[in-house]
Protein backbone atom coordinates (compact mmCIF):
# COMPACT_ATOMS: atom_id res chain seq x y z
CA UNK A 1 0.00 0.00 0.00
CA UNK A 2 1.58 3.33 -1.13
CA UNK A 3 1.60 6.15 1.62
CA UNK A 4 0.65 9.32 0.98
CA UNK A 5 3.95 10.52 0.43
CA UNK A 6 4.05 8.55 -2.49
CA UNK A 7 1.21 9.35 -3.86
CA UNK A 8 2.35 12.65 -3.95
CA UNK A 9 5.73 11.39 -5.46
CA UNK A 10 3.69 9.49 -8.32
CA UNK A 11 2.11 12.84 -8.91
CA UNK A 12 5.34 14.27 -9.85
CA UNK A 13 5.33 17.90 -8.62
CA UNK A 14 8.34 18.80 -10.50
CA UNK A 15 6.21 18.56 -13.93
CA UNK A 16 3.56 21.15 -12.32
CA UNK A 17 4.68 24.44 -13.90
CA UNK A 18 4.14 22.93 -17.35
CA UNK A 19 0.75 23.10 -16.29
CA UNK A 20 0.58 26.42 -14.61
CA UNK A 21 3.34 28.85 -16.48
CA UNK A 22 0.85 28.31 -19.81
CA UNK A 23 -2.25 29.95 -17.58
CA UNK A 24 -0.25 32.77 -16.49
CA UNK A 25 0.87 33.84 -19.88
CA UNK A 26 -2.54 33.10 -21.53
CA UNK A 27 -4.45 35.28 -18.44
CA UNK A 28 -1.36 38.39 -19.00
CA UNK A 29 -2.19 38.24 -22.50
CA UNK A 30 -5.51 38.65 -22.14
CA UNK A 31 -4.91 41.54 -19.38
CA UNK A 32 -2.73 43.46 -21.96
CA UNK A 33 -5.64 43.96 -24.38
CA UNK A 34 -7.78 44.55 -21.00
CA UNK A 35 -9.95 41.51 -20.99
CA UNK A 36 -8.58 39.34 -17.98
CA UNK A 37 -10.83 37.23 -15.52
CA UNK A 38 -9.18 35.63 -12.37
CA UNK A 39 -12.19 33.40 -11.82
CA UNK A 40 -11.98 32.16 -15.52
CA UNK A 41 -8.18 31.69 -14.88
CA UNK A 42 -8.38 29.88 -11.79
CA UNK A 43 -10.65 27.23 -13.81
CA UNK A 44 -8.31 27.09 -16.52
CA UNK A 45 -5.65 26.37 -13.45
CA UNK A 46 -7.63 23.57 -12.33
CA UNK A 47 -8.17 21.77 -15.85
CA UNK A 48 -4.41 22.50 -16.96
CA UNK A 49 -3.65 20.89 -13.25
CA UNK A 50 -6.01 18.09 -13.14
CA UNK A 51 -4.67 17.14 -16.58
CA UNK A 52 -1.12 17.16 -15.82
CA UNK A 53 -1.91 15.05 -12.79
CA UNK A 54 -3.33 12.47 -14.46
CA UNK A 55 -0.84 11.99 -17.54
CA UNK A 56 1.45 11.51 -14.96
CA UNK A 57 -0.88 8.93 -13.06
CA UNK A 58 -1.45 7.67 -16.58
CA UNK A 59 1.95 7.22 -17.32
CA UNK A 60 3.15 5.89 -14.50
CA UNK A 61 0.31 3.02 -14.69
CA UNK A 62 0.48 2.00 -18.62
CA UNK A 63 4.61 2.27 -18.19
CA UNK A 64 4.62 0.12 -14.91
CA UNK A 65 1.96 -2.48 -16.29
CA UNK A 66 4.58 -2.85 -19.71
CA UNK A 67 7.52 -3.43 -17.66
CA UNK A 68 9.36 -0.02 -18.95
CA UNK A 69 9.60 1.89 -15.40
CA UNK A 70 11.22 -1.48 -13.47
CA UNK A 71 14.72 0.17 -13.63
CA UNK A 72 14.15 3.85 -14.27
CA UNK A 73 16.44 6.54 -12.12
CA UNK A 74 13.98 9.45 -10.98
CA UNK A 75 10.74 10.28 -9.32
CA UNK A 76 8.40 7.45 -7.60
CA UNK A 77 6.48 4.78 -9.86
CA UNK A 78 3.82 3.36 -7.70
CA UNK A 79 3.34 0.47 -9.97
CA UNK A 80 6.94 -0.20 -11.56
CA UNK A 81 7.93 0.15 -7.97
CA UNK A 82 5.07 -2.06 -6.81
CA UNK A 83 4.08 0.53 -4.34
CA UNK A 84 0.10 0.61 -5.06
CA UNK A 85 -2.22 -1.62 -6.82
CA UNK A 86 -1.91 -0.60 -10.95
CA UNK A 87 -5.99 -0.37 -10.91
CA UNK A 88 -6.01 2.22 -8.21
CA UNK A 89 -3.14 4.37 -9.94
CA UNK A 90 -5.35 4.05 -13.26
CA UNK A 91 -8.67 4.98 -11.54
CA UNK A 92 -6.84 8.11 -9.97
CA UNK A 93 -5.34 8.94 -13.61
CA UNK A 94 -9.67 9.22 -14.53
CA UNK A 95 -10.45 10.95 -11.57
CA UNK A 96 -8.06 13.65 -12.29
CA UNK A 97 -9.41 14.09 -16.04
CA UNK A 98 -13.29 13.82 -14.75
CA UNK A 99 -11.64 16.60 -12.16
CA UNK A 100 -10.33 18.48 -15.78
CA UNK A 101 -13.35 17.97 -17.57
CA UNK A 102 -16.06 19.20 -14.98
CA UNK A 103 -13.87 22.35 -14.33
CA UNK A 104 -13.46 22.62 -18.29
CA UNK A 105 -17.56 22.60 -18.82
CA UNK A 106 -17.64 24.43 -16.33
CA UNK A 107 -15.45 27.24 -17.38
CA UNK A 108 -16.44 26.98 -21.22
CA UNK A 109 -20.08 27.80 -19.87
CA UNK A 110 -18.82 31.05 -18.12
CA UNK A 111 -16.64 32.01 -21.11
CA UNK A 112 -19.42 30.74 -23.59
CA UNK A 113 -16.43 29.45 -25.52
CA UNK A 114 -18.47 26.36 -26.55
CA UNK A 115 -15.91 25.65 -29.76
CA UNK A 116 -13.49 24.38 -27.12
CA UNK A 117 -15.30 21.54 -25.60
CA UNK A 118 -14.04 19.24 -28.87
CA UNK A 119 -10.19 20.49 -28.52
CA UNK A 120 -10.71 19.40 -24.87
CA UNK A 121 -12.32 16.39 -25.06
CA UNK A 122 -9.08 15.45 -27.36
CA UNK A 123 -6.90 16.34 -24.56
CA UNK A 124 -7.91 14.23 -22.57
CA UNK A 125 -7.83 11.58 -25.32
CA UNK A 126 -4.50 12.43 -26.11
CA UNK A 127 -3.17 12.04 -22.64
CA UNK A 128 -3.90 8.96 -21.89
CA UNK A 129 -3.04 7.83 -25.19
CA UNK A 130 0.32 9.20 -24.96
CA UNK A 131 1.82 5.91 -23.32
CA UNK A 132 -2.19 3.85 -23.01
CA UNK A 133 -3.65 1.83 -25.73
CA UNK A 134 -2.39 -1.05 -28.16
CA UNK A 135 -0.15 1.81 -30.13
CA UNK A 136 0.99 4.69 -27.56
CA UNK A 137 2.07 7.58 -29.56
CA UNK A 138 5.16 8.31 -26.64
CA UNK A 139 6.26 5.10 -27.83
CA UNK A 140 6.78 6.77 -31.24
CA UNK A 141 8.67 9.49 -30.47
CA UNK A 142 5.77 12.05 -30.68
CA UNK A 143 5.88 12.75 -27.01
CA UNK A 144 7.54 16.22 -27.37
CA UNK A 145 4.60 17.06 -30.14
CA UNK A 146 1.79 16.09 -27.67
CA UNK A 147 4.00 18.60 -24.90
CA UNK A 148 3.86 21.23 -27.32
CA UNK A 149 0.50 21.32 -28.72
CA UNK A 150 -1.67 20.75 -25.66
CA UNK A 151 0.56 22.18 -22.75
CA UNK A 152 2.10 24.84 -24.99
CA UNK A 153 -0.58 25.85 -27.70
CA UNK A 154 -3.95 24.92 -26.71
CA UNK A 155 -3.38 25.31 -22.72
CA UNK A 156 -1.82 29.29 -23.74
CA UNK A 157 -4.32 30.49 -25.99
CA UNK A 158 -7.25 28.52 -24.53
CA UNK A 159 -7.01 30.38 -21.34
CA UNK A 160 -6.46 33.80 -23.40
CA UNK A 161 -9.85 32.79 -25.78
CA UNK A 162 -11.86 32.35 -22.77
CA UNK A 163 -11.21 35.32 -20.87
CA UNK A 164 -10.88 37.61 -24.18
CA UNK A 165 -12.53 35.88 -26.92
CA UNK A 166 -9.50 36.53 -29.05
CA UNK A 167 -5.81 35.32 -29.64
CA UNK A 168 -3.24 38.24 -30.16
CA UNK A 169 0.40 38.09 -31.17
CA UNK A 170 1.69 38.01 -27.92
CA UNK A 171 -0.37 35.44 -27.06
CA UNK A 172 1.00 33.39 -29.55
CA UNK A 173 4.61 34.16 -29.02
CA UNK A 174 3.75 33.26 -25.68
CA UNK A 175 2.23 29.78 -26.40
CA UNK A 176 5.60 28.61 -28.48
CA UNK A 177 7.51 29.76 -25.72
CA UNK A 178 5.74 27.92 -23.56
CA UNK A 179 5.74 25.07 -25.27
CA UNK A 180 9.48 25.03 -26.22
CA UNK A 181 10.20 25.18 -22.66
CA UNK A 182 7.42 22.64 -21.62
CA UNK A 183 8.79 20.38 -23.98
CA UNK A 184 12.41 20.91 -22.90
CA UNK A 185 11.07 19.49 -19.56
CA UNK A 186 10.23 16.22 -21.24
CA UNK A 187 13.25 16.12 -23.25
CA UNK A 188 15.29 16.47 -20.27
CA UNK A 189 13.88 13.58 -19.16
CA UNK A 190 13.55 11.41 -22.00
CA UNK A 191 17.18 12.27 -22.21
CA UNK A 192 17.42 10.84 -18.75
CA UNK A 193 15.87 7.87 -19.99
CA UNK A 194 17.65 6.79 -22.99
CA UNK A 195 19.36 3.51 -22.02
CA UNK A 196 16.55 1.89 -20.28
CA UNK A 197 14.17 3.22 -22.67
CA UNK A 198 16.21 1.27 -25.48
CA UNK A 199 16.19 -1.55 -23.06
CA UNK A 200 12.38 -1.70 -23.30
CA UNK A 201 11.50 -0.89 -26.78
CA UNK A 202 10.00 2.74 -26.09
CA UNK A 203 11.28 4.38 -29.11
CA UNK A 204 10.91 8.05 -27.62
CA UNK A 205 12.35 11.54 -29.64
CA UNK A 206 15.59 10.96 -27.32
CA UNK A 207 15.73 7.38 -28.52
CA UNK A 208 15.45 8.09 -32.20
CA UNK A 209 17.67 11.09 -32.06
CA UNK A 210 20.45 9.40 -30.02
CA UNK A 211 22.02 11.06 -26.65
CA UNK A 212 24.24 14.23 -28.51
CA UNK A 213 20.80 15.01 -30.60
CA UNK A 214 18.87 14.96 -27.76
CA UNK A 215 20.65 17.45 -26.36
CA UNK A 216 20.85 19.85 -29.37
CA UNK A 217 17.01 19.42 -29.06
CA UNK A 218 17.09 20.83 -25.55
CA UNK A 219 19.36 23.75 -26.13
CA UNK A 220 17.10 24.44 -29.69
CA UNK A 221 13.58 24.47 -27.54
CA UNK A 222 15.57 26.92 -25.33
CA UNK A 223 16.67 29.31 -27.48
CA UNK A 224 12.82 29.13 -29.62
CA UNK A 225 11.77 30.36 -26.42
CA UNK A 226 14.27 33.07 -25.57
CA UNK A 227 13.54 34.09 -29.39
CA UNK A 228 9.84 34.50 -28.77
CA UNK A 229 10.35 36.28 -25.48
CA UNK A 230 12.69 39.28 -27.46
CA UNK A 231 10.06 39.17 -30.64
CA UNK A 232 7.11 39.94 -27.93
CA UNK A 233 9.15 43.39 -27.42
CA UNK A 234 8.04 44.40 -30.69
CA UNK A 235 4.43 44.88 -29.00
CA UNK A 236 5.90 45.35 -25.09
CA UNK A 237 9.16 47.05 -25.11
CA UNK A 238 9.51 45.45 -21.42
CA UNK A 239 9.16 41.61 -22.15
CA UNK A 240 12.97 41.24 -21.91
CA UNK A 241 12.35 41.11 -18.58
CA UNK A 242 11.13 37.66 -18.44
CA UNK A 243 14.56 36.65 -20.05
CA UNK A 244 15.78 36.77 -16.68
CA UNK A 245 13.72 33.55 -15.99
CA UNK A 246 16.26 32.05 -17.95
CA UNK A 247 18.76 32.81 -15.20
CA UNK A 248 17.51 29.64 -13.55
CA UNK A 249 18.23 27.14 -16.43
CA UNK A 250 21.96 27.55 -16.33
CA UNK A 251 22.76 24.78 -13.56
CA UNK A 252 20.66 22.83 -16.43
CA UNK A 253 21.62 24.29 -19.27
CA UNK A 254 25.58 22.67 -17.92
CA UNK A 255 24.40 19.55 -17.20
CA UNK A 256 22.81 18.99 -20.64
CA UNK A 257 26.07 20.49 -22.10
CA UNK A 258 28.47 18.88 -19.91
CA UNK A 259 27.53 15.33 -20.80
CA UNK A 260 25.72 14.24 -17.62
CA UNK A 261 23.70 10.91 -17.41
CA UNK A 262 21.30 9.28 -15.46
CA UNK A 263 20.61 10.60 -11.67
CA UNK A 264 22.98 13.39 -12.92
CA UNK A 265 20.56 14.70 -15.40
CA UNK A 266 17.29 15.10 -12.65
CA UNK A 267 18.23 18.30 -11.76
CA UNK A 268 17.75 19.10 -15.50
CA UNK A 269 14.70 18.25 -15.00
CA UNK A 270 13.90 20.36 -12.26
CA UNK A 271 15.28 23.67 -13.13
CA UNK A 272 13.69 23.20 -16.59
CA UNK A 273 10.35 23.30 -14.55
CA UNK A 274 11.13 26.10 -12.24
CA UNK A 275 12.99 28.53 -15.42
CA UNK A 276 9.45 27.94 -16.89
CA UNK A 277 7.67 29.24 -13.79
CA UNK A 278 9.86 31.84 -13.35
CA UNK A 279 9.73 32.76 -17.24
CA UNK A 280 5.68 32.98 -16.83
CA UNK A 281 5.52 35.68 -13.74
CA UNK A 282 8.44 37.80 -14.81
CA UNK A 283 6.65 38.04 -18.32
CA UNK A 284 3.12 38.47 -16.76
CA UNK A 285 3.40 41.48 -15.29
CA UNK A 286 5.15 43.57 -17.95
CA UNK A 287 2.83 42.11 -20.42
CA UNK A 288 -0.43 42.95 -18.51
CA UNK A 289 0.68 46.40 -17.18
Amino acid sequence: MASLAQWVAGARPRTLPAATAPVIVGTAAAAAIGESDLALAVLALVVALSLQIGVNYANDYSDGIRGTDEERVGPVRLVGQRLADPENVKLMAFAFFGCGALAGLALVALAQTWVLIPLGALAILAAWRYTGGDNPYGYRGLGEIYVFVFFGLMATLGTQYTQAHEITVAGVLGAVAAGSLSSAILVANNLRDIPTDVESGKRTLAVRLGDDGTRVLYLALVGVAAVCTLAMAIWHVFAPVALLGFLVLLPGIRAITGGATGRALVPAIGTTGLALLAWSVLLAYPLAR
